[in-house]
């Protein structure tokens, strides 16, 4: 199923006394979701992102605009009647009843031509508790069952009526670390397995990344940018994308473009053709770092963190706006660092350097070449 946001904007009333300005949660949000495609929204605590699934699935109406699914407008129409299926933070399954009676509680309810028989209602519940691999818990109750089998539970809840759209807010963030690792593959799979439309709200950037197909990332209700993971994190359209995406974080510099080349604490760096001449920021990606005796961009050493198949390389340098700058490099240029000099030598790969104007933050664009 198809969705598409046209010019969606919600509005809450200040509880300020002093300021009685709306405050904006989602601004002028256009959007198509492709039909069964996986769409991440992310971005920091605040950002609109909760508030624009809860727009989609009908439990908040909209200030502004409009919400379709294929061709319908369902802006005003009840969450109930639009086909969806929701997955919180918060499980919320019923204690009392089994994991079979709690996947079976939404087909319950159904009624009218929806209304399904025992045998078709069991039936879709075996497959649901399948699908999500689970099928050998059913007469458990919730409090029997570890934190990432209850949130099993509650997807298949959730697809057991083999919804239109499914809606999941923040589905992980209750997990612990390997539990979330191996939940969010699940989840992929079962995505590719349905081809249900899904929309998947997050504030880790890894999590979004390493299973949407399309991202948006979000910022004070606005949306920043939308494309591919990788093409957003390998183009990112502001500072704050830049910034936001990728783990360690980008490295931030000061800097100056000069007849065509970008000065780095007194260093020519590299050739910046096209890029207008003045100060900029200067990110580079912790993989951008090319270790050389030689190398155009000297930083004061502080330590090597040998990780296994890279090697952390922390220095500072006077124009980043961090005390500390991390470098990743391939282990086997390990022998070409000392852990006893004060001084380490790089060249930068030009793909991993990103330039932003320093008053609007937008990006700038260069050659080499």
């Amino acid at each position: 199923m198809k969705v598409v946001l046209r010019n969606l904007t919600k509005k809450f009333p200040s509880r300020d006394k002093k300021n009685k300005t709306d405050v904006v949660a989602v601004s002028n949000f256009n959007f198509e979701i492709p039909d069964g495609k996986l769409i991440g929204l992310l971005g920091p605590s605040g950002c609109g992102k909760s508030t624009t699934l809860n727009l989609i699935s009908g439990l908040e109406k909209p200030t502004e605009g409009q919400v379709f699914f294929g061709e319908d407008d369902v802006t005003n129409l009840p969450p109930e009647h639009r086909g969806i299926g929701l997955v919180f933070q918060n499980y919320a399954l019923y204690p009392h009843l089994t994991v079979r009676q709690n996947i079976l509680f939404p087909l319950e309810n159904l009624k009218g031509k929806d209304k399904l028989s025992k045998e078709e209602m069991l039936e879709k519940t075996t497959e649901a508790a399948k699908l999500v691999q689970i099928d050998e818990l059913m007469e458990r109750k919730p409090g029997e069952l570890s934190g990432g089998q209850q949130q099993r539970v509650a997807i298949a809840r959730a697809l057991v009526k083999r919804p239109k759209v499914l809606l999941l807010d923040e589905p992980l963030s209750n997990l612990d670390a390997r539990l979330r690792l191996q939940t969010r593959e699940e989840i992929k799979r079962i995505q590719k397995e349905t081809e249900i439309t899904t929309i998947f709200v997050t504030h880790d950037q890894e999590e979004a990344m390493s299973i949407s197909d399309i991202i948006v990332v979000m910022k004070d209700g606005t949306v920043q940018q939308i494309g591919r993971p990788q093409e957003v994190y390998d183009n990112p359209a502001n500072l704050f994308v830049a910034k936001f995406l990728g783990t360690p974080p980008v490295n931030i510099f000061q800097g100056q473009v000069k007849d065509g080349q970008l000065v780095l604490g007194g260093d020519a760096v590299l050739p910046v053709k096209g890029a207008p001449d003045g100060p900029v920021l200067a990110g580079i990606r912790p993989e951008g770092f090319l270790l050389r005796k030689s190398g155009a961009f000297r930083c004061q050493l502080d330590s090597v963190e040998v990780m296994g198949r890279d090697i952390s390389v922390v220095a500072s340098n006077k124009a980043a706006m961090s005390p500390m700058i991390r470098a990743i490099i391939g282990s086997e240029n390990l022998a070409e660092v000392s852990v006893d000099a004060s001084q380490v030598s790089f060249d930068l790969k030009p793909n991993k350097v990103l330039l932003f104007d320093r008053e609007t933050e937008e990006r700038l664009h260069f050659n080499t070449k």
